[in-house]
């Protein structure tokens, strides 16, 4: 299993971002996915999950109305929209799925808020 997050960077408060996580090395249209992130010093926190054919989605109250989840099954890749950011949304931010009982993760794309 392989997850490769993109699409971080440096954005203003209010700015928009949007996340993308490649994924490859299991059939990526039978799994649930979701998005984590973990700011300095604090505990990764789930953000949202979308189910295999994304009819489901789920957010964290923090997020809700905010961000959006979403995938592509025929191009293996789960995003994250994120709109009116806060300075507090900044954090490392990873995709997540467990195949056959593993977690995976990937490695993180950052995100900065700031001015």
């Amino acid at each position: 299993v392989q997850l490769v997050e993109s699409g971080g960077g440096l954005v203003q408060p209010g700015g928009s971002l949007k996340l993308s996580c490649a994924a490859s090395g299991f059939t990526f249209s039978s799994y649930p996915m979701a998005w984590y992130r973990q700011a300095p010093g604090k505990e990764r926190e789930w953000l949202a999950d979308i189910s295999s054919g994304s009819s489901i989605t789920n957010y964290a109250n923090d997020v809700k109305g905010r961000f959006t989840i979403s995938r592509d099954n025929a191009k293996n890749t789960v995003y994250l929209q994120m709109n009116s950011l806060r300075p507090q949304d900044t954090a490392v931010y990873y995709c997540y799925v467990v195949v056959l009982g593993r977690r995976n993760w990937g490695q993180g794309t950052q995100v900065t808020v700031s001015s």
